[in-house]
């Protein structure tokens, strides 16, 4: 069934001044809406500037025909998709590296005898190693004179073009340059989805996974990519002792994204990637909350 909301509101300006609505009526296309996004919609299609607080009153659910397009709660004109692991305590992330330790420094209840009345805080206490969840490579991660995190532009981290290349491991485990070809990836985030992610924080995860060849990393160089990430446990093969993916992506100054998560949910390209870590000298690699920014049509 149809259904339209009818509801007041006040909107007030914080340069000073008013305005009342009543009984409006507008399409809905879901059986509700928030006030919020009822609000947003109404600032943005009124066209006002300088808006403050704006409240939604005597919200009611109607049965009734559209007469316009209906308001989607879920159509913002951007919206994000989180492409990172949850980091929990105990976790695995890379074999032989030791596991995050997650816990109090600071309980709300050993913290309510310093303040009056309920109130109380947590500050938490993070032990870990830099390589831990979805993380991001910096040159001084392989390079005694590289760049580490803090010496990285901020401008390397976020809001790149970025493309996403489909190369599933049910088909190939060894990821050539021709898997990059007749691709725009020229001064763009290239990630590589290979729907490893299935197996996070299972045996398989850290057994036989998709990685990048030699050339291939020599490829996305010669194409002068920002970064390139990739949904499995290494970019390189660990089968060996060397890392010449690392060797050559870093030492051209491009960063490296491993673990990512999600990657199915993206277009192939017409999007923004960010994959930004705290501000740390130092540390060549730390983990990120690693997102894609997709504008909708």
């Amino acid at each position: 069934m149809e259904k339209r909301i009818k509801f007041d509101f006040e909107i007030f300006f914080t340069n000073g001044g008013s305005i009342k609505g009543e009984d409006f009526r507008l399409d809905i296309s879901g059986d509700n809406i928030s006030d919020s996004v009822l609000a947003d919609y109404i600032v943005e299609d009124m066209h006002l500037l300088m808006v403050g607080k704006v409240n939604i009153l005597n919200k009611e659910i109607l049965i009734e025909p559209h007469k316009r397009k209906p308001i989607d709660e879920s159509m913002a004109k951007e919206f994000l998709i989180d492409l990172s692991h949850t980091i929990e305590d105990g976790l695995i992330t890379y074999k032989g590296l030791p596991a995050p330790h997650i816990c109090d420094y600071l309980s709300r209840e050993q913290s309510k005898q310093n303040y009056d009345g309920d109130t109380s805080f947590q500050i938490g206490k993070i032990e870990m190693v830099t390589n831990t969840g979805t993380y991001i490579d910096c040159p001084f991660h392989r390079f005694a004179d590289g760049n580490d995190i803090a010496q990285t532009a901020l401008k390397n981290f976020a809001q790149l073009d970025a493309v996403m290349i489909h190369i599933p491991f049910t088909e190939t485990l060894k990821i050539t340059e021709d898997h990059l070809k007749n691709r725009e990836i020229r001064n763009r985030a290239v990630l590589i989805q290979t729907g490893w992610d299935r197996y996070w924080n299972t045996e398989l995860y850290y057994q036989d996974h998709p990685f990048l060849t030699e050339q291939a990393a020599m490829y996305l160089r010669d194409c002068n990519v920002k970064l390139v990430g990739i949904d499995s446990h290494n970019i390189d093969d660990t089968a060996g002792r060397t890392r010449p993916v690392h060797t050559v992506l870093l030492g051209a100054g491009i960063l490296i994204v491993e673990h990512l998560c999600n990657l199915n949910k993206l277009p192939d390209q017409n999007f923004k990637f960010t994959a930004a870590p705290p501000k740390f000298k130092g540390v060549g690699t730390f983990p990120v909350r690693a997102f894609a920014s997709i504008e909708r049509k």
